[in-house]
């Protein structure tokens, strides 16, 4: 593989925020497109970078960012879904130019061995039903849906919740 996961650098989070912002409004799961409220805390890296653990998927050969995922534990600000001795991730986002190169996979498997680290039981996240290719490589690493967590953040805006054990 040609992907790196490491922790993000200070002068990378810009860069983490527009891959993200940019793989939302890409991909259309933003309601309101460019007005959707959610944009601006997809932009502001910083803010996630100070209250959970921002991994970004690198280029091996040039070091460039071309992903990135957010990592919480319950009882941080950036846990919307975990529970005692659940983890979960937030914001997946993969540059659309670096995409089916294993970036997505190896930054969720990132996510599960610091959830193992920390001595967790559970990774537990929510996607957008849409999500389908999301879905397909969640399965793969061995989630399993977890309805009675759906949730809705704002109305109108269904979440699917997924479990791994680990």
């Amino acid at each position: 593989m040609d992907i790196i996961v490491r922790g993000v650098r200070p002068d990378e989070l810009d860069t983490v925020g527009e891959i993200t912002a940019e793989a939302y409004l890409g991909d259309r799961l933003l309601t309101y497109g460019e007005k959707d409220p959610y944009l601006k805390t997809l932009r502001d890296a910083r803010h996630r970078a100070e209250h959970a653990e921002v991994l970004v998927a690198a280029d091996a050969a040039s070091d460039r960012v071309v992903g990135a995922v957010a990592f919480a534990a319950h009882g941080t600000p950036y846990a919307e879904l975990a529970q005692p001795g659940e983890g979960e991730f937030r914001m997946l986002a993969v540059a659309r130019a670096a995409r089916r190169r294993g970036a997505a996979e190896a930054l969720v498997r990132a996510c599960l061995d610091r959830a193992r680290s920390l001595g967790l039981e559970h990774v537990v996240i929510c996607s957008q039903q849409t999500m389908h290719t999301a879905h397909r490589l969640y399965e793969r690493l061995g989630f399993i849906r977890l309805p009675e967590r759906d949730w809705e953040p704002v109305p109108g805006v269904s979440l699917l919740a997924f479990t791994v054990a680990l």
